[in-house]
């Protein structure tokens, strides 16, 4: 019986500070991600919005717990950014196998679906990027960007105005007139 507690007491004392350490990475990370939409929303010119949105993006990009995971989202993201959409596919996918609370990952296989001109499926992993991170103004957009292909022009819109409720100065809101108008053309 001694044998088993000095046991449990060697592993608690091994693996206590790791995971500590990851619950306080995981802590500040989302700090660090309140702040910096609180500091979106109220930004007052578009420099500032855009260099705090790079700061949120940079965090999304950055696995809270694990190195490797953030190793392979780069990787999958170049492999997507030079058109190897089903490696990109790949990856994506098995990151979100390993951890799919990662609204990233999920996120970055809906970019490569959209891509690979996959809508519905794209459509499917914004919800659940959006299920684990409601203010993905990426995501939003992206879904809108899926609705203008698809000739919805409300729920684009829709998901436009969301957009604009969490990052007043989205470069997204430049389409809204438009969509605005395209709306009323078709009211008439």
């Amino acid at each position: 019986m001694k044998n088993i507690f000095k046991i449990i007491l060697i592993i608690n004392f091994i693996f206590l500070p790791f995971l500590s350490n990851a619950e306080a990475s995981e802590k500040y990370h989302k700090n660090e991600l309140e702040k910096f939409f609180k500091d979106l929303k109220n930004s007052k010119n578009l420099e500032e919005a855009i260099s705090i949105e790079k700061n949120i993006w940079n965090l999304w990009n950055l696995h809270p717990k694990n190195k490797f995971l953030t190793n392979k989202l780069e990787l999958g993201t170049e492999l997507m950014e030079n058109g190897q959409h089903k490696y990109a596919y790949k990856i994506f996918s098995n990151i979100i196998i390993e951890d799919p609370n990662w609204s990233e990952a999920w996120n970055k296989r809906a970019t490569v679906l959209f891509l690979m001109k996959e809508y519905d499926l794209s459509l499917i992993d914004i919800e659940k990027t959006l299920n684990l991170e409601p203010r993905h103004f990426g995501a939003l957009s992206g879904r809108a960007q899926i609705y203008i292909d698809l000739k919805k022009y409300q729920k684009a819109l829709d998901n436009l105005i969301l957009t604009k409720e969490i990052y007043p100065l989205s470069k997204g809101n430049n389409v809204i007139p438009k969509l605005e108008k395209i709306l009323n053309i078709e009211k008439i």
